[in-house]
Parts: structure tokens; C-alpha cells; sequence
């Protein structure tokens, strides 16, 4: 039975105020009829004694919920002892130190905890000079009394200090766990939008010409059979490069999914120089005119060398601009431009304005198509930005203006981490522009 009564008194606060209460009043009845040595009896008969202390315990049942109105009765319950002559000593005090405690753990103003804790310690002083005995000693008239008011009230401060400091360390903790969680949704996302760019460019182009080259080798085979031979060879080259160029990519990305993140980014950086880039640029215009698209390119300004990653882009969106060209119109020829300036390229690629079988949607739509989104992105991605659409003679361009150098990709990087952040915005300057 006591062990059960033991679990009830730990699960339930009430029991635990009514248990305190019962011990408390145990000990400061007693402690209500101790005066002194040499003071007289006081006036007041025991049974007094024994009513304020059980006021002053009873009002420590609703200290949990009114903390000020339980400091009242104790309080008041103190200051009618005193008044009766009766000393102020811990035992007596106890109810009393156990509300100021309370109200103290429990309000929130410190100045209003102080008021309070002095407050109490005057008027229990003032009682004890006025209506003690005069042959008593003026420091249990006075400091016993303080001292026992203010101590409690200190570490009913400090132990709500310590609780205030343990809630702002574990709400640190879970916004930081709320952070890592989201900025790893982030980079997953960023990484499946990767892949998914990575295995569209890959296989469009390829793919587009293959299709462009079979529906040319099903037109020779009626009226110009000589030249079946060296469209099959290029059919064959189309469809082996793009066998190729899909399982380099697809073993990069599960090479990088079984590393961590500093092989990972070794991984990367050893990666970038057998990536593709500006440099392989006419073998791609080339393969293109295997399709029947015939390609130029025009370089304007002092070549510069580019940060892997904007080389790559560079590559990408040439090569899925020539794409839709192949699939969506009926061009015969497409113009590459590159144009260097101090900090960035401009790329333009245009074609000569055949008849649009089917023009290109900028949004992604069910069954419609990704190329200006993914060429778009690419270029928002290293710091640049994208605009396409037809133009004013006829026919469509795309173009697209990516930095030198890697200041801006820096700047886009700390945009994104300000943004994953709850409730913070990124600074205008560092927002990515896009057309």
C-alpha cells in the first residue's frame, strides 16, 4: 500500500501539495509555539497557534494555480503570529517560504518577484519591532525574518532561470534539427531536379537525332539509296554516343550516392574535367548536321575560360536549344553565338525561322516538354539567366547570359541557405533572375 500510495504521490501534483501541506503543518504548529529564552509566554492561547498554521498549509494546496492568493494567507497567517507575540523561526515560517517559492518559480517579472519578496520581509519586521517582546533580540526581530523571506524567493529565481536557460537550449536544439531536416529535403530535391536535367540532356538529343536521322534514311531509301550507308553510320554513331554519355551518367550518380560528402566533392572536382563543355562544341554542331540541320558558330571577344560548371551549362544549353530546333521546326540552319565580355558570356542560339511544327510550351504541361525549363534552370543554377522566344524576323532564339566567374554562384548559394532558413528572406541582390 505504500508503494502504490508512493506512485500516486509522483504522478499526481495535487497529492504531492496535499502530502507537503500535511508535513508542513507537522512541523510548523510545533515551531508556532517556540518563543524565545527568558521572552514570556505570548498572550494568544495554542489553539490560535494552531489554526494559522493550518490556514497557512491549507493555502498551499492552490499554490500551483494562484500562487499570489496562497502568498496572501501566508503571508497574512505570518504577520497574525508575530502580532501575537509568537517568534519567527524557519519551522514557523515553513508555509510561508514554501509560497514565496512558488510565486517566485512562477511569475515572470522580476521586479515584481523583488516587490513581493521585500514587501513581505518589511511587513514581517515592522509586525516583529511593533508587537514582539520589547526583551527579545532585535536580530530575530528582524534578520531571522528577512533572511527566511528572501532566500526562498532567490532560489525560486534561479531554479526558474535554469529552467528558462534548459527551454532555450532544447528549442535551439529542435530548430536546429527542423534546419538540417529541411535543408536536407532541399538538397534532395536540388538533387533529383539534377539528375533529372543530367538524364534529359543526355538522351534528348541523342534520341532527337537518331529519330531526325531514321526519318532521313526512310526518305533516301526511295529516292537516293547510294547514300543509306553513311546515314546508318551515323545512326549508329548517334545511338552508340548516346549509350555512352547515359552510362557515364548514370554511374557518376551512383558513384556519388555511395560516397559522403568530402569524397563526394573530391568526386566532383575530379569529374568536372571529363565533363563536357565548350571545347567539345563542334563535335556536337556536327552531328547536328548529320540531321540536316546545318550550324554556325560566330565567337565575338577574347575567349575566356569558364568555372566548370558554367562550361557545362554552356554545353547543355546549346545542345538542347540545336535539340528543339530538330523536333519543333522545320529549319534548315541555326546560328551559335558566343559573345565574351569582362564578366560574363553571352550565348545565342537562333534558328532561321522555318515552319514551326510545334512550338516549345515554357511551362512544363502534362505530355509537354522540358527543355526551355531545364535550359532555364541550368543557367539560374551557376549565378546566370535565360530568356527564349521568338523573334522579331521570324523563327526562335534562345539566349542566355552566364558569368565568368564564380561570384555569382556564391552569392546564389548563400541566397538559397538564407531561404531554407524558417521565417528569413533572401537579400534582393542575391535573388537569380529569370525571364
Amino acid at each position: 500500500m505504500i508503494a502504490n500510495w508512493q506512485r500516486h504521490v509522483r504522478s499526481s501534483p495535487r497529492a504531492q501539495d496535499t502530502t507537503s501541506a500535511l508535513l508542513l503543518f507537522a512541523v510548523s504548529f510545533p515551531g508556532s509555539l517556540y518563543v524565545a529564552t527568558g521572552s514570556p509566554d505570548p498572550a494568544a492561547p495554542w489553539w490560535t497557534a494552531a489554526l494559522l498554521s493550518c490556514v497557512s498549509c491549507t493555502a498551499l494546496l492552490f499554490h500551483r494555480d494562484h500562487p499570489r492568493s496562497a502568498l496572501a494567507l501566508t503571508t497574512a497567517a505570518a504577520v497574525t503570529s508575530a502580532a501575537q507575540g509568537r517568534l519567527l523561526t524557519v519551522l514557523s515560517l515553513g508555509p510561508l517560504m514554501v509560497a514565496l517559492y512558488s510565486f517566485a518559480l512562477r511569475t515572470e517579472h522580476n521586479a515584481l518577484r523583488r516587490s513581493y519578496a521585500f514587501g513581505v520581509a518589511a511587513l514581517l519586521m515592522a509586525t516583529e519591532v511593533i508587537a514582539g517582546p520589547a526583551d527579545r533580540p532585535l536580530d530575530l526581530k528582524t534578520v531571522g525574518p528577512a533572511a527566511w523571506v528572501l532566500m526562498p524567493t532567490a532560489l525560486g529565481s534561479a531554479v526558474r532561470l535554469r529552467r528558462a536557460y534548459l527551454d532555450a537550449v532544447r528549442a535551439r536544439a529542435e530548430h536546429a534539427e527542423r534546419t538540417r531536416e529541411e535543408e536536407a529535403r532541399r538538397r534532395v530535391a536540388e538533387e533529383r531536379l539534377r539528375i533529372a536535367r543530367e538524364l534529359h540532356d543526355v538522351t534528348a538529343q541523342h534520341l532527337a537525332l537518331a529519330n531526325a536521322q531514321a526519318g532521313t534514311l526512310a526518305h533516301l531509301l526511295r529516292g537516293q539509296p547510294d547514300q543509306v550507308h553513311k546515314i546508318l553510320a551515323d545512326l549508329a554513331t548517334t545511338t552508340s554516343a548516346a549509350l555512352r554519355e547515359l552510362k557515364a551518367t548514370v554511374g557518376l550518380l551512383r558513384h556519388e550516392a555511395t560516397e559522403d560528402a568530402e569524397d563526394a566533392e573530391d568526386t566532383e572536382g575530379a569529374s568536372s574535367s571529363t565533363a563536357p563543355g565548350l571545347a567539345r562544341l563542334a563535335g556536337l554542331t556536327a552531328s547536328f548536321r548529320s540531321a540536316g540541320l546545318d550550324v554556325t558558330v560566330s565567337t565575338e571577344g577574347e575567349p575566356r575560360q569558364l568555372t566548370p560548371a558554367a562550361d557545362l551549362t554552356a554545353f547543355r544549353i546549346v545542345q538542347e536549344a540545336l535539340t528543339n530546333v530538330t523536333k519543333h521546326a522545320a529549319a534548315k540552319t541555326a546560328r551559335v553565338r558566343l559573345a565574351y565580355s569582362h564578366d560574363r558570356l553571352t550565348l545565342t542560339v537562333a534558328d532561321d525561322g522555318g515552319t514551326i511544327r510545334s512550338a516549345p510550351p515554357t511551362p512544363p504541361v502534362p505530355g509537354g516538354g522540358f527543355g526551355l525549363v531545364g535550359m532555364r534552370e541550368r543557367a539560374q543554377s551557376v549565378g546566370g539567366r535565360l530568356r527564349a522566344g521568338p523573334r522579331p524576323g521570324g523563327g526562335f532564339e534562345v539566349r542566355a547570359e552566364l558569368p565568368l566567374s564564380e561570384t555569382a554562384l556564391t552569392i546564389r548559394e548563400t541566397a538559397l541557405a538564407i531561404r531554407s532558413r524558417p521565417g528569413a528572406k533572401p537579400p534582393s541582390a542575391a535573388r537569380p533572375s529569370s525571364t
